[in-house]
């Protein structure tokens, strides 16, 4: 988020300076990083909870926005890549196909009616729909072969989904940022901010690393954005701006189980999603996932949630008791009261053996086998909980922008779908907190971007045009 917030600014100023802070001592360690997170650009192509049902009526809605605004953040990246400021697009996304798989006779009906709902919309068109074990297979063999013939199984199958590496992406982006002018501080920890009279931000940070280890520094900014990932709560907190009174913070770590054998690996090359268990959180949908890192195949199924009261991987085991406040204990505790099935998967999640968590693998591939497989911990989420005046705190799914009134300092809070979003996520930043000036922006955007503002699902055509454009200058070839 930090990286494209960077990227689109010095487009529409740059003659501004920009600062990078950086606690790790590497860039996109933490949530960026391919092996801790999801990783594909989610377009709501294979993901179930944006097609949510209910008393029988399913909404596309959501898909639709998903969509839209993962392909604004397509056609950012591919402006860069014309412009030569992204070089070698494979680097960092892939042409892999999206489906949905599901199992039982009710889940094939819930999912023939999501294709039914789907694929009237324009940018959905060439999404397919099969019950047939023998199609399925062609799309994506692992799931079929050795399953039980009587199974009942259905899949939908979308050829120009893509696999992103946002960690090499963020590193592409700062590149060109330091090729703009950019300041890049690593292994440096923001400790406090304060904001003086006149408006501009005194950010008080402290070298982690390095031979002046412990030395602390004050940089001045008349703009921050704070995109800090799990820690973004804390920081904001510490920053003592009114808007983010009432938020609380659930951290979840996750797990999956990887593979890089060339034999296994060539017998799936989709990313498929599955039907959430009940209680889990939508990040914890199981997926089976190809994916590219470093020009290498792997494949990754997931995740399996679990508990550490860290808020970054690289954090604290305090992070989350510091960040409880008399305004937010309240929210967090009706959320824990309203959500007892998702403390309970939970639980089940922390507590099951890995031969539990492999059985859970099979359901998707059924000719898995364990020796192929390791373990891995993956980044860790944070769940925002949020004040509400009916029911004391809610638990909020998705990414959500907290910025102060006087608009010199936003954050970002939340988890999926996160970095597939960030153009048009961090367009909204800059719309919130200059908003006299987004209107020369968005002319600016407009040269830039040609199709910028155009919706791609108001018509095939205008589907097609955008989609095609994109997939030329990011070198994307689907089989469609």
């Amino acid at each position: 988020m930090s990286a494209t917030l960077g990227s689109i600014i010095s487009k529409l100023e740059p003659d501004w300076s920009i600062k990078i802070i950086e606690r790790l001592d590497e860039l996109a360690l933490e949530s960026s990083n391919p092996w801790n997170n999801a990783g594909t650009g989610h377009a709501a192509y294979c993901e179930l909870n944006y097609t949510p049902e209910k008393n029988g009526t399913m909404t596309s809605e959501k898909a639709v926005t998903i969509n839209q605004q993962y392909f604004t953040s397509r056609e950012f990246w591919s402006l860069l890549v014309g412009a030569g400021e992204l070089p070698e697009p494979e680097r960092f996304i892939n042409t892999v196909p999206h489906l949905t798989f599901v199992q039982g006779a009710d889940n094939v009906a819930f999912l023939k009616r999501r294709w039914e709902l789907l694929k009237a919309e324009p940018a959905f068109a060439d999404m397919q729909f099969s019950d047939d074990p023998a199609i399925i297979a062609e799309w994506a063999p692992a799931l079929v072969v050795g399953r039980d013939v009587d199974e009942k199984i259905a899949a939908t199958y979308m050829p120009i989904g893509t696999d992103v590496d946002f960690g090499a992406l963020t590193n592409l982006l700062v590149d060109g940022l330091r090729g703009n002018g950019a300041e890049v501080t690593l292994g440096t920890e923001v400790i406090d901010l304060r904001q003086q009279r006149d408006g501009v931000w005194q950010i008080l940070s402290r070298k982690r690393s390095g031979e002046d280890r412990g030395r602390k520094s004050v940089t001045r900014a008349r703009f921050v954005f704070v995109g800090a990932g799990g820690r973004a709560l804390t920081l904001l907190q510490k920053a003592k701006i009114p808007e983010i009174r009432g938020y609380g913070g659930f951290p979840i770590s996750g797990q999956f189980l990887r593979t890089d054998n060339p034999e296994v690996v060539a017998k799936h090359q989709a990313k498929v999603y599955g039907k959430a268990s009940v209680g889990a959180p939508p990040m914890s949908v199981p997926h089976l996932d190809t994916r590219v890192v470093n020009g290498k195949k792997w494949l990754m199924f997931g995740p399996y949630a679990g508990f550490s009261p860290k808020y970054l991987k690289h954090g604290s085991y305090l992070d989350l008791f510091s960040s409880l406040r008399l305004h937010n204990i309240l929210p967090m505790l009706a959320v824990a009261r309203d959500n007892f099935d998702l403390v309970t998967y939970l639980v089940g999640q922390v507590l099951a053996p890995r031969r539990k968590k492999f059985a859970e693998l099979t359901k998707f591939f059924p000719e898995a086998e364990s020796k192929d497989w390791e373990l891995i911990t993956a980044g860790q989420r944070v769940q925002v909980m949020k004040r509400d005046a009916k029911r004391g705190g809610v638990l909020q799914m998705g990414t959500e922008v907290i910025s102060k009134a006087d608009g010199t300092i936003a954050g970002l809070l939340g988890a999926s779908p996160g970095a597939t979003v960030a153009v048009p996520v961090m367009l909204d930043v800059l719309k919130r907190c200059f908003p006299t000036r987004y209107d020369d922006w968005s002319a600016r955007l407009g040269e830039l971007m040609p199709d910028f503002g155009k919706r791609v699902n108001d018509s095939a055509e205008e589907a097609e045009h955008v989609l095609t454009a994109t997939n030329e200058r990011l070198g994307l070839h689907p089989q469609r």
